[in-house]
């Protein structure tokens, strides 16, 4: 069960302390810096101080309160990046309402769903977007809709009926709204993304995003003079709190584009001297099919694994994490001053407790695999509860107050751990137990591939067996018959008999859920 509330008397890490109080500071003392750069693809970056940037904040929760938005109102967040998505987060934070961040690539029931669920009196958006907010909004009382998608001109701009214009929400920042600094306030909701039941609503306290801010700022190694760079989702935590809130802990600069771009991302790096990057494995793929400039100022990475061999022609130092939207933070987390395992995530963090265990919840050994918990505390490094579900929040902790992740991992020599798998992840071939993962790190390796997906397709025998996806890379994608047989070759010399995938498929692109990770619930849709 979660932790009780903080005894009264109790001094917390962020006690007077909040979302809006953390910008302000930053106004007061380095007004002129820059914090955010907003680097469209087809017009020139345009740079906001921390003054500029809590002024505009200010004037938007002004504006948003003269349209009858009250602390406690859930706010429909739908852009993909772009400042008007900060603006409204830390708008939303400013004046006590709730930021729901949905990711963009949601369908029509999903959104019904989300505003429905959490009972969002408001949304803004893009005008790509902006008739699926207005359609599937049933509770909305107005929607405001920006003059661009991303960055980029849209087709046309048609205005839902009880829409207006982003700008024009906008009011006199001197009216901005002051309530009492509370940092067990509610702060934010981003939904996760569902399997076999409805995507669950994470509530963020104040504390939430303050802790996510400082703890993955230190975990970084981040400082004022370091320039983040962010494409991931903003509706997400990796870029929302790894990039964004990190960068406002320390007040440096973080650099926000539209989505990832393989083909743009030098020149924007080396424009803006970005010195750290929050990435993830599909991304650095794309990175080594351009050419690597010999000159960057980039001094660390981050990603799911540390110090992968196949990314190490880079030439950057590369940590890896773990993290989920419930942690805010990172659980574990790869050294930046001393050498890490090649492909471990890293080791526990030191702000949680963490437990590897079997099914019966002995520990496990080194070498073993096991199912991931962690103790922390709720409202602070623990998400507050899932919105309007008691028993979820209930089921996800166990008898002993630890988080049940859901995910399983590898315990190696001095507490380094390997990403094992989710538990949703693993196979059954013929009563055997096989990660997905374990098939899919042998395919990656073989020279060819671009990325790889292993499901399970349903066997009349051995109950599934493993079927792998593959995408090639440019120049082999014609040369599909020799990669068969190089993958097939690969994964006989490295796995057992029943691991071995019985198909392979080559695919063009993968569906993709959030953080592009591969929507593997619609490859499963293939095989049927």
């Amino acid at each position: 069960m979660p932790h009780p509330a903080t005894p009264p008397g109790v001094v917390g890490p962020f006690t007077g302390m909040d979302v809006p109080w953390l910008l302000r500071m930053h106004a007061e003392t380095r007004r002129d810096h820059p914090f955010l750069i907003w680097a469209p693809f087809d017009a020139p970056a345009r740079h906001w101080s921390y003054g500029e940037f809590h002024d505009r904040v200010g004037a938007l929760a002004a504006g948003l309160v003269k349209r009858g938005i009250r602390p406690g109102d859930f706010i429909l967040i739908h852009l993909d990046n772009c400042i008007e998505a900060m603006l409204s987060w830390f708008a939303c934070a400013e004046l006590g309402a709730i930021a729901v961040t949905t990711n963009t690539r949601s369908a029509a029931a999903e959104l019904e769903y989300f505003a429905g669920h959490c009972g969002a009196v408001a949304a803004i958006t893009q005008p790509s977007y902006a008739e699926l907010v207005a359609a599937n909004g049933k509770s909305l009382r107005w929607i405001a809709v920006t003059s661009h998608d991303a960055g980029a001109e849209p087709a046309a701009i048609d205005m839902p009926a009880a829409a207006e214009r982003f700008d024009a929400l906008f009011a006199d920042s001197a009216d901005r709204p002051r309530r009492a600094t509370d940092p067990q306030a509610h702060c934010s909701v981003q939904y996760t993304s569902g399997t076999t039941s409805r995507p669950k609503a994470v509530l963020w306290t104040h504390a939430n995003a303050l802790w996510g801010g400082k703890v993955n700022a230190a975990h970084q190694d981040l400082h004022k003079s370091d320039v983040h760079m962010a494409y991931l989702p903003l509706f997400h935590t990796n870029a929302l709190a790894y990039s964004v809130l990190a960068t406002l802990w320390v007040g440096g600069s973080c650099v926000i584009q539209p989505r990832f771009s393989a083909r743009r991302f030098w020149s924007a790096a080396a424009e803006h001297r970005a010195t750290w990057l929050s990435t993830i494995g599909f991304c650095l793929k794309a990175l080594l099919e351009h050419d690597i400039p010999k000159h960057h100022s980039f001094r660390l990475w981050g990603t799911a694994f540390g110090d992968p061999p196949a990314f190490r022609a880079f030439g950057i130092p590369i940590i890896g994490w773990w993290g989920m939207t419930e942690t805010i933070s990172h659980g574990i987390i790869g050294e930046v001053d001393q050498p890490n395992t090649p492909m471990a995530i890293g080791r526990p963090a030191t702000e949680y407790t963490l437990r590897v265990t079997h099914d019966d919840g002995t520990p496990v050994r080194p070498g073993e695999t096991g199912n991931l918990s962690l103790l922390g505390v709720p409202g602070l490094s623990l998400f507050k509860e899932y919105l309007h579900n008691e028993k979820a929040t209930r089921e996800s902790f166990d008898e002993h107050g630890y988080f049940l992740t859901g995910d399983r991992v590898t315990l190696l020599d001095h507490g380094f751990l390997k990403f094992g798998d989710r538990s949703k992840d693993m196979l059954k071939v013929g009563g055997e137990n096989v990660a997905a993962s374990e098939i899919e790190q042998v395919v990656i390796t073989v020279p060819g591939v671009r990325e790889a997906a292993v499901v399970g397709m349903k066997h009349a025998m051995l109950d599934e067996v493993p079927v792998v996806f593959i995408i090639p890379q440019a120049n082999v994608a014609q040369a599909t018959a020799a990669l068969h047989d190089s993958v097939m070759a690969a994964c006989r010399r490295a796995l057992a008999d029943f691991k071995v995938p019985r198909e392979i498929r080559f695919v063009a692109e993968m569906p993709r859920s959030t953080l592009e990770k591969v929507a593997k619930a619609e490859l499963r849709k293939l095989l049927q």
